[in-house]
């Protein structure tokens, strides 16, 4: 082990992490030659962070629609965030990349338009553009850094990858962590766009968010999602080949993500593990399948995922039989549930879902319906618990929408019914049963 330490310096680290960007469609460019005052250079200044010409370029490119005004003003806001904290800045920048930046411009015919300026083409990933910059200084009040590699999307530095010689025995991976902890708090005008750091030392690798401690740097295992990546690929490899694929990224960067907010208006940054990734989109897949009949056009055609556990042998489409998702104790499940809850409610082909979410407990019910409710952005609404067997009627009654909490015990008939009730006959209300395996469900097959 210590002669294949010595042979990863961090220079070779660093060129192997280019090298396997590179192969990913990532331009990559030094960025000594691309500094204030070269002939190539991208910045007029080592306080800027942002390369603001691709910035404006892909702003027109993805919005031919919005006048220019209005496009300089939706850069102002991208660029220019004024929260009182990081944390902050970053949690409404993540905003505008996933939602867009809100602009008003005079129409032509005198009245007011408002439009949402798209900063990141989700859809066709080939439509942004992708950069790897080894060795980027910034400079801030008179702290001057040079983060190793910096991932741009459309100008902006959405990534940091921090390297260390694993030939010292002093510089390990937590050494990478650190340096990045020095980097957040003496420039932290280059992570306010950021959404995920990696550290890596040549051997061991692990990713993490902009608020991530040790313990939430974690490993990415995967890289297509359908197996374990071979343990002789490095770690470094993995996570690059597993996250930063571009549509995976963007994927992660839209669906992902989230900000709870644990009290006293602290927010914490949290992005999915590999785990929870590939379940909730194989989960997302069967859901679409199970739900929409196959002459509708969204109805899932492509063969069954096969990641972990792999989608159901017999299924049929539209059948409404959607599946099991297993986890162990401490693997983030609840966190698993909102980001497919998010999910499901955002694909179209689900035509704006009820999503009714059971538990067998009411301790389990509140704590689950805290945690979508810290997650209310993912579902782009707030989710409802239901009070009693007439509320939740009244829930399900709706027409469309709604992400609704109750215990199976208030599907119970109430005083002089045989059985419940059928409350709406729509195909895209969608059950998530927590604990589904317990007795108290009395699930049975069909």
């Amino acid at each position: 082990m210590k002669n294949m330490r010595a042979s990863f310096t961090e220079s070779v680290i660093e060129q192997a992490a280019l090298a396997w960007l590179e192969a990913l469609g990532y331009g990559v460019l030094h960025g000594p030659e691309i500094a204030p005052g070269e002939p190539a250079a991208e910045r007029e200044n080592y306080e800027q962070v942002i390369l603001e010409s691709r910035l404006r370029q892909a702003l027109q490119r993805l919005n031919p629609q919005v006048p220019a005004d209005a496009l300089e003003e939706a850069l102002r806001k991208l660029t220019r965030p004024n929260m009182p904290t990081l944390v902050a800045n970053n949690h409404i920048i993540h905003k505008y990349l996933v939602d867009g930046v809100p602009v008003e411009y005079q129409r032509a015919d005198g009245s007011i338009g408002g439009d949402l300026v798209r900063v990141l083409d989700y859809d066709t990933p080939e439509n942004n553009e992708f950069l790897a910059v080894n060795q980027f200084t910034v400079v801030e009040d008179r702290h001057e850094r040079r983060p190793d590699v910096v991932l741009f999307a459309n100008g902006l530095p959405l990534a940091v990858i921090e390297l260390k010689n694993a030939a010292t025995e002093s510089a390990t991976i937590w050494s990478a962590f650190n340096q990045l902890q020095t980097y957040k708090e003496q420039i932290p005008r280059l992570f306010a766009f950021n959404e995920a750091l990696v550290i890596s030392d040549g051997v061991q690798a692990r990713i993490g968010t902009l608020t991530s401690d040790r313990e939430w740097f974690m490993p990415w295992r995967t890289i297509e999602g359908e197996e374990l990546a071979d343990p002789l690929l490095p770690q470094l490899q993995v996570v690059l080949e597993g996250v930063f694929e571009k549509r995976r990224f963007l994927d992660l960067v839209r669906h992902f993500i989230v900000f709870e907010d644990i009290g006293g208006g602290v927010l914490v940054k949290k992005m999915a593990g590999y785990h929870q990734y590939h379940a909730v989109n194989l989960a997302l897949q069967e859901t679409i399948r199970a739900c929409v009949p196959p002459s509708e056009p969204f109805a899932v055609k492509e063969e069954q995922g096969t990641y972990f556990a792999k989608g159901q042998r017999d299924a049929k489409p539209g059948d409404r039989r959607v599946g099991v998702v297993w986890h162990t104790q401490g693997s983030g499940k609840s966190l698993t549930m909102a980001f497919y809850a998010g999910r499901v409610v955002l694909h179209p082909a689900m035509e704006n879902p009820t999503l009714v979410v059971i538990t067998d407990r009411n301790d389990l019910d509140d704590q689950l319906f805290g945690t979508f409710a810290r997650c209310h952005e993912l579902l782009r609404q707030q989710p409802e618990q239901a009070q009693s067997r007439a509320h939740l009627r009244e829930l399900l009654r709706t027409g469309s929408g709604g992400v609704v909490f109750t215990t199976v015990h208030k599907f119970f008939p109430t005083e002089g019914e045989d059985q419940h009730p059928l409350l709406s006959d729509r195909r895209n209300i969608v059950v998530i049963a927590d604990e589904a395996h317990r007795s108290q469900y009395d699930f049975i097959d069909g």
